[in-house]
């Protein structure tokens, strides 16, 4: 298992994203998180295998109707072993 931290800049804060990565995260069986950031963007991290991350990381890339992804930032390093999927 593998853990992926992705920071998306862009408009992505008030349209959703969150939601939207959470509905998608778990359609694909991964736990972890996405969380607004002060500065405006939303990081989102995820565990589980690596062909389910690379696929969230397509729908990061698209994102919700209504947000524009300017800037993608991805780090993969070894899972944790977080539950579920969170919004923050």
């Amino acid at each position: 298992m593998e853990r992926m931290t992705v920071l998306i800049g862009g408009v992505v804060q008030g349209v959703g994203y969150r939601h939207f990565t959470r509905a998608r995260a778990l359609e694909l069986g991964l736990v972890g998180y996405a969380e607004n950031l002060s500065d405006g963007r939303v990081e989102v991290v995820a565990e589980g295998s690596r062909a389910d991350l690379e696929h969230l990381l397509h729908h990061l890339r698209q994102g919700p109707r209504g947000s524009r992804v300017n800037q993608l930032e991805v780090q993969w390093s070894e899972a944790t072993g977080l539950r579920g999927f969170q919004i923050f």
